[in-house]
């Protein structure tokens, strides 16, 4: 299946919607545990944030547990995002050797947003954190100073997310 930012986004929406999610911040660990994938956390080498994987028929999301807990809620919508939109490319077909069997870890290719599968990913991971709906009720988002941190930390702070993560959301709305 062909996908895109749009398409990631509107996945998001799905999720969010089949569990009622309405308010900041988003249950991200419950969504994925009532979606019967497996969260791991563990100490990864820290470039690494984590993974998403297939396994014998068993979903499974790592997380690097020496991450800060606003990256570890990023990464968790990411991976989310690719169990969603990436099934047949998760399933199963890298592997590491580090107690975790593989994947989609954030290399050169993902930072320089030229990924389709990360691309599409942090889509989907930006609109589960941060929903547009929820944001258009906080603050006028298509006329936002990104530059105006302190209204924007305390907005991050209740989304559980970056202040990086945020500008970079609204950004979307310009």
């Amino acid at each position: 299946m062909t996908w895109s930012k749009q398409s990631a986004r509107d996945q998001a929406k799905a999720v969010l919607a089949e569990f009622g999610v309405e308010s900041a911040p988003v249950p991200v660990e419950r969504i994925i545990k009532r979606r019967n994938i497996k969260v791991q956390f563990s100490p990864l080498d820290k470039e690494l944030s984590g993974m998403a994987l297939i396994k014998d028929g068993i979903s499974i999301i790592g997380v690097n547990a020496l991450h800060h807990p606003n990256r570890q809620r990023f990464t968790m919508a990411h991976e989310l995002g690719h169990h969603v939109m990436h099934h047949e490319a998760i399933n199963g077909t890298v592997h590491v050797d580090k107690g975790f069997a593989m994947i989609l870890m954030r290399d050169d290719l993902a930072a320089q947003g030229t990924d389709r599968m990360e691309i599409e990913a942090n889509a989907f991971a930006s609109e589960l954190l941060m929903p547009a709906s929820i944001l258009e009720k906080l603050l006028d988002v298509g006329s936002v100073d990104l530059d105006e941190t302190s209204t924007l930390e305390a907005i991050a702070k209740r989304f559980k997310v970056s202040l990086s993560a945020l500008q970079y959301r609204l950004m979307a709305f310009k």
